[in-house]
């Protein structure tokens, strides 16, 4: 990407999109386009078109979804399909047809089967059921990636797809019905110190295994990419590092300095048992993250401290 380029980033205010803003500020790139959903909303077709034939952006990060954790995913399941169908389809569809130079579409780990081998590997999409209570939010993340595969097939446009494992970071979800693990277990740890509580409660049994990428280095990778890979697979953007729940839960509270006990609410669902994507085709462009679990808590930790007092 040149730096005078004119850069897309759909979803700025967003955890992911945020991030790519500050990598690109970082990096020099200086005109940004970057559009509110009350400014733009990208489920709108028209609206859409529109944006792209005034604006003419020359490359497209497509970070903007609706996202939620396992509660909201299994709630709203109409809205998580419909939703992330109509932006994903409007932005890549728009983005062909106003001859933009390269897109890169950002997805979710959820697309791979609940059951699949581990670590999970690009092929084994579609080769299994999904997690059913984020199933429909998957569907729409994975045609989003069959969007940009067949885009690229069929009109030789430059799209690409990056998936993420699970991301925290600043501008993260801290509302707990509607957030991931680790927002959701910073926001009670902290309050629960702040309120002399004897104890935290943890969804599920604390088993599962799950993987963590800050989101500056999930940025940094979509920057890699963006300007590195050209090819019709996806890519997957991990850490290649597990931890149990039970096991994260014990880092926030020390990390937080809490005292008191861990209860297990069994009642809550687990989710995918483990989750571990294979960062082996990255790996092998040269590129691994930069920042560990507890670092990144640290500073997840600290912001949050600072945004609860506000």
């Amino acid at each position: 990407m040149e730096k005078s380029a004119k850069i897309y980033v759909a979803g700025h205010r967003g955890m992911v999109g945020s991030a790519i803003v500050r990598k690109l500020q970082k990096e020099g790139y200086n005109n940004l386009i970057l559009k509110t959903s009350s400014d733009l909303d990208l489920r709108n077709q028209a609206a859409v078109e529109i944006f792209f034939e005034i604006e003419k952006p020359e490359y497209v990060f497509l970070a903007a979804a609706k996202v939620g954790g396992i509660i909201a995913n299994n709630t709203y399941r109409a809205d998580f399909l419909y939703e992330n169908l109509m932006i994903e389809s409007n932005v890549i569809h728009q983005s062909y047809a106003h001859k933009v130079k390269k897109l890169l579409f950002l997805g979710s780990s959820c697309i791979y089967p609940k059951l699949a081998p581990q670590p999970l590997k690009e092929k084994y999409l579609l080769s299994g059921f999904l997690e059913e209570t984020n199933e429909p939010y998957a569907i729409a993340k994975i045609a989003g990636i069959k969007l940009c595969e067949n885009y690229r097939r069929q009109y030789g446009c430059d799209f690409i797809s990056a998936m993420p494992t699970n991301l925290y970071g600043p501008n993260d979800n801290y509302d707990l019905i509607n957030s991931h693990v680790i927002p959701a277990l910073v926001r009670k740890f902290v309050n629960a110190k702040e309120r002399k509580e004897s104890y935290v409660e943890i969804w599920g049994t604390g088993t599962p295994l799950r993987e963590f990428l800050h989101v500056d280095d999930l940025a940094d990778a979509c920057h890699f990419l963006m300007n590195s890979y050209s090819e019709l697979e996806f890519v997957n953007v991990g850490s290649g590092i597990e931890i149990s729940i039970k096991e994260l839960a014990e880092l926030i509270k020390e990390l937080t300095e809490f005292n008191g006990e861990l209860a297990f609410d069994t009642s809550k669902p687990d989710g995918t048992p483990r989750k571990l994507m294979s960062n082996e085709k990255l790996a092998s462009m040269h590129w691994t993250p930069r920042i560990s679990l507890r670092e990144g808590l640290e500073k997840v930790i600290g912001e949050y401290t600072v945004i609860s007092k506000v």
